[in-house]
């Protein structure tokens, strides 16, 4: 089983076709980054046209058994997620709402300060909100994803302590293997997992040691490391791939409606654009190498199926539906 626990590419046929060639049985897409309520309902609406093209190739995702229909059926499900709480706008009603519609994730901040929470850029981190624990709370309830990929560190462990429910962190790494602002320290990884969440690997390279030049088996070896210190049954693949996006999505997520000025992020100081990726991820045909790559680096069969999709799906289980117990 292959699961990814994050992508953002230009969606196409091409692509939709590699995801079967990759053996790719579900993966979680952002549908919005910063649209507001209404603009988000026309993604969903796009993706519903793609549904109707694609039978054979793509179907909707709600619930991991929709995982097991797909991999009968030869399909990849596809479930949808926020990196921003935009869609909300601030309406703590719309939560019941989007996950009525399909959504399963949402990020509390991209980058920025949000009503919620304070995303990893800003200079103070102030911690959840007054209204970020509320929403919190009405997440949990109906069962949308806490997702922290791009909150601040404060931010992010109070989330892990606050939620009833298991959170997330879909698509980054550990800072002490690459000290980018978007990858996480020790203290966080550590609180997602203790309260029973996941951490994704991305392989988006500004998130990567030596960018677009690391190697599979430095990615890797990260890979094992990180399952000595927190578990293996907390980590999953979390790509961020973005394939053949243009370079000015990248100024989208970036400055979005915020600022008039160019935000650069973590890459060099000129204008935002893709970096090259790794040889051996270059699109979904490559998930057999980092397969391949953890078996290499010592990681035994269980720990491996664990990351590459059995961990997500048992996640995905017991997390997108109503809290019971209430």
């Amino acid at each position: 089983m292959r699961i990814d626990g994050l992508q953002y590419a230009n969606w196409s046929e091409k692509i939709f076709r590699q995801l079967r060639e990759g053996g790719v049985d579900a993966i979680h897409v952002t549908i919005s980054y910063h649209e507001n309520f209404r603009e988000t309902v026309l993604n969903f609406e796009k993706w519903n046209r793609w549904f109707e093209q694609y039978p054979d190739l793509i179907m909707k995702g709600l619930w991991a058994s929709d995982i097991d229909v797909a991999r009968e059926t030869g399909r990849t499900a596809v479930f949808f997620g926020f990196q921003n709480p935009s869609p909300i706008e601030d309406d703590i009603g719309l939560v019941e709402i989007v996950h009525t519609l399909g959504a399963r994730f949402m990020q509390l901040t991209y980058n920025n300060q949000s009503l919620l929470a304070t995303g990893c850029y800003e200079a103070e981190d102030m911690g959840i909100t007054r209204m970020g624990k509320q929403v919190i709370k009405e997440m949990n309830r109906v069962g949308l994803v806490v997702d922290m990929s791009h909150s601040a560190d404060r931010s992010t462990i109070e989330a892990a302590e606050l939620s009833e429910r298991p959170i997330a962190i879909t698509h980054a790494n550990p800072y002490d293997w690459s000290p980018a602002l978007r990858n996480k320290r020790d203290a966080v990884i550590r609180a997602v997992t203790e309260n029973g969440g996941m951490l994704g690997f991305s392989v988006y390279p500004h998130h990567l040691k030596d960018k677009g030049d690391c190697t599979l088996e430095s990615f890797c070896e990260m890979i094992a490391r990180t399952a000595d210190k927190y578990g293996a049954e907390h980590l999953g693949i979390g790509t961020d791939l973005c394939q053949d996006q243009p370079d000015s999505i990248v100024e989208w997520m970036r400055v979005g409606r915020w600022t008039k000025e160019i935000d650069y992020g973590e890459g060099s100081k000129s204008a935002p654009g893709f970096p090259p990726m790794p040889s051996w991820f270059e699109d979904n045909r490559h998930f057999g190498n980092i397969e391949n790559g953890l078996k290499a680096v010592g990681m035994d069969d269980g720990e491996v199926a664990g990351i590459m999709g059995r961990n997500w799906y048992r996640f995905f289980a017991e997390n997108f539906g109503p809290q019971t117990g209430r």
